[in-house]
């Protein structure tokens, strides 16, 4: 119970484990180069965009109506997207990834049961854990931040969890998973919805293949894939699954009603009829992060191999002290991941030229103090 002596938040009923803690979120910080919220820095170009204004205008004629709650339109052009002979019975969509994974383990997860991972990765898994009131269990990953296969199956077999989150490519490793290690993981995982986190899917390198290939007869099996990256549209708060049927009507079970506004499916459909033009500048930014890992290794930095649109990079002995001189600079990174660390998103050619420049001037000056 709370205090009768205190004010604020510290005198409202508020559950034990929330006491203290911060919202979750990036420092927004009005700096000219931003690149620490793995955004697409294009954005949709002028045919789309007028597209999507006439498709919300006509959506807007009718808000004194509630949604489709099923977003049927919808599912039926993500399905169309996703391929794999994907129907839409077989998807499901929210407000971002994130109310999709929230839908997962409110669906899967719960008092008494358990979700794993395999850390460093995406810092809301947690939060997300301790919302649904699931215990949470995070092993670890090899030095290099790919899955200690081994590890990996031995902590599923051991932990019996009913939830198991992977993460490909992962946030904010950049490290992408063979199928392999999916599979494997979740043959381990008896009885446990696998979830596969593709929300940087689009980026991978070539010849990475998608988790969305291992769907059919795998009724436990989950891809969660988002608009927000490689389609530009974080704004728009659009995030999809594909799975069995049964998942999805697992999720229509604890979802919200009419949880998807109009406008958000308006938007997302005509979307995904300029798919193509939408992701016109994903190879732009696979090379540009390319370039990236090759500049930071030439300034010394150790880099993770990366199929995101960002790069994780190290390690400093105060990873802090070179964020700020990087915000000093004009230059707004992420201090995530492991300790020593800091990520990069890939912006434009020139966000990153000046982001290079910025940080070959910052370990000019404090390299010796701050490297290891």
């Amino acid at each position: 119970m709370s205090d009768p002596e205190a004010t604020g938040i510290d005198a409202l009923p508020l559950r034990p484990e929330l006491r203290g803690v911060e919202p979750y979120g990036a420092p927004q910080i009005d700096v000219p180069v931003r690149l620490n919220t793995n955004e697409n820095p294009y954005p949709p170009d002028a045919a789309a965009v007028a597209e999507l204004t006439e498709a919300v205008a006509s959506a807007a004629g009718a808000l004194n109506r509630y949604p489709d709650r099923e977003a049927w339109q919808l599912r039926t052009g993500l399905a169309d997207y996703l391929g794999h002979g994907r129907r839409p019975e077989q998807v499901w969509a929210a407000n971002g990834s994130n109310e999709v994974m929230l839908q997962l383990l409110q669906a899967f997860g719960g008092p008494g049961r358990t979700v794993c991972s395999f850390a460093p990765t995406y810092s809301m898994y947690p939060e997300y854990a301790r919302d649904s009131h699931t215990r949470w269990v995070a092993g670890h990953r090899a030095e290099d931040f790919t899955l200690d296969l081994e590890h990996a199956v031995r902590l599923v077999r051991s932990e019996g969890p009913s939830v198991v989150l992977l993460t490909s490519p992962n946030n904010p490793t950049g490290t992408a998973l063979p199928l392999e290690h999916i599979e494997a993981v979740h043959d381990a995982a008896a009885g446990a919805v696998v979830v596969v986190d593709e929300a940087y899917a689009e980026f991978r390198r070539a010849g990475t293949l998608s988790a969305l290939s291992l769907l059919e007869g795998r009724p436990r099996l989950v891809v969660t894939r988002t608009m927000s990256k490689a389609f530009a549209l974080a704004g728009a708060r659009l995030g999809y699954l594909s799975a069995d049927e049964a998942v999805v009507d697992a999720l229509r079970v604890v979802r919200l009603p009419y949880h998807l506004s109009s406008l958000t499916q308006a938007a997302a459909c005509a979307a995904l009829r300029h798919a193509d033009s939408l992701l016109a500048q994903v190879d732009t930014l696979r090379a540009e992060r390319d370039l990236t890992v090759s500049t930071l290794r030439g300034l010394g930095l150790e880099v993770a191999e990366s199929d995101a649109n960002f790069v994780l990079f190290g390690q400093f002995a105060d990873r802090h002290a070179i964020w700020q001189a990087l915000v000093d600079h004009g230059v707004l990174i992420r201090e995530t991941g492991p300790g020593g660390w800091l990520r990069v998103t890939i912006g434009t050619a020139a966000d990153m030229e000046t982001f290079a420049s910025a940080l070959e001037s910052v370990l000019d000056t404090t390299s010796k103090e701050l490297t290891r």
